[in-house]
């Protein structure tokens, strides 16, 4: 008995044994796909996801692809990695189509210093452009197109005066060279301040996550609609390449800058003709205000009767701590606030006078590109 048990033990261990070392090779003849498999049907497109490939649609033909060629000698800055370039390589970037006569914005650093700038459309086309106009405050720039096949459609256009932290954004634009390329994120900062290569600050700028990387320059930044809401200008990145903090200049301005550039080819630097102390000097001197340090002769605020620091004795003149009832606490917010006025708009001062609060009226008027 016990050698029948034996011999039935050893012929069920010795059958697993072969079941076992011969299942791969039958589970292989038996289910190997050796023909294409079945499509599984997928079902709908989620909403989110549906509304995301709708907006790509319509949006990505109005983005383009623009390069120059910088003049030789040609100095330029570049916002997204912090580097001055001198003339030689090509320069690239994104742009959009503004309106049927084909004009394309995009940032003035992409195309500073260009000679020969040409723009590839959606459809593959490469077409020359001239510059329209440029605006190196806003580090916008306007291109014309030459004659194309078929005219791209123009942007849809948006607002960033009611936009809101959490909104979902939406990125268009050829990094690396990657033409349009999608990238998906939120708002995630407003009113931020952005220098710029003139020394000056944009303000009201718009802080995004989603991925902006050298090549995004000019392109679109869009909100849940397909509207343009910015322009991508800069990234915060100690390699260079996206950190998840990108910056773009808020579409309000835009749509005030442009037409100027459209129609003039520059834009009106609205200013009151003061030259200002600088923040860290009036936080010395305990001052939380603009310390006017010298007024220019017959311009507007020498008009108004503004009174700069005493060249004799040093004794100090007007403070000006507000514009039209809000804060002034750097030139950057005189700035906007005379921006937002524009030229030939009265606008009232809040003055500081040898310990006095006095109002004064002014009325900007176009100082040129960089004095205010």
């Amino acid at each position: 008995m016990p050698d029948r048990f034996l011999r039935v033990a050893l012929t069920t261990a010795l059958v697993l044994l072969a079941l076992f070392v011969a299942q791969p090779y039958v589970t292989s003849l038996l289910f190997s796909a050796d023909a294409p498999r079945a499509v599984t049907a997928r079902g709908e497109l989620s909403p989110i996801e549906a509304s995301t490939v709708a907006l790509f649609e319509r949006a990505a033909p109005s983005v383009v692809y623009v390069f120059a060629r910088p003049r030789q000698g040609a100095v330029t800055f570049d916002p997204e990695t912090g580097e001055r370039r001198e003339g030689g390589g090509e320069q690239t970037g994104s742009g959009f189509v503004w309106d049927a006569a084909g004009h394309i914005v995009t940032n003035n650093h992409v195309i500073q210093g260009g000679g020969d700038i040409q723009v590839r459309l959606s459809t593959g086309e490469v077409v020359p452009a001239t510059i329209a106009g440029t605006d190196p405050n806003y580090d916008l720039a306007v291109l014309k197109l030459g004659r194309v096949a078929s005219a791209p459609p123009p942007i849809a256009i948006g607002t960033s005066a009611d936009l809101k932290v959490g909104q979902f954004t939406y990125a268009i634009g050829n990094p690396f060279g990657l033409d349009h390329t999608l990238t998906t994120g939120v708002v995630s900062a407003l009113q931020r301040r952005l220098p710029t290569a003139e020394g000056r600050e944009l303000s009201g700028v718009i802080q995004t996550d989603a991925a902006i990387n050298p090549g995004n320059s000019g392109g679109p930044l869009l909100d849940s609609a397909g509207r343009l809401i910015g322009v991508n200008t800069a990234i915060f990145s100690p390699s260079g390449a996206s950190a998840g903090i990108g910056f773009a200049i808020p579409v309000d301005v835009v749509n005030r800058v442009v037409p100027n550039l459209i129609r003039t080819g520059r834009t009106p630097n609205p200013g009151i003709g003061i030259v200002a102390a600088s923040e860290e000097a009036a936080a010395r001197l305990g001052i939380d205000g603009l310390v006017v340090v010298r007024v220019l002769p017959g311009s507007p605020a020498a008009q108004a009767g503004l009174q700069g620091v005493d060249p004799a004795t040093g004794e100090l003149g007007d403070i000006v701590m507000g514009v039209n009832g809000r804060p002034v606490r750097r030139l950057a917010d005189l700035t906007a606030a005379l921006e937002a006025a524009g030229v030939g708009s009265r606008v009232t001062l809040q003055i500081e006078r040898d310990g006095r609060a006095i109002t004064l009226s002014v009325t900007p008027a176009d100082m040129g590109q960089r004095r205010r």
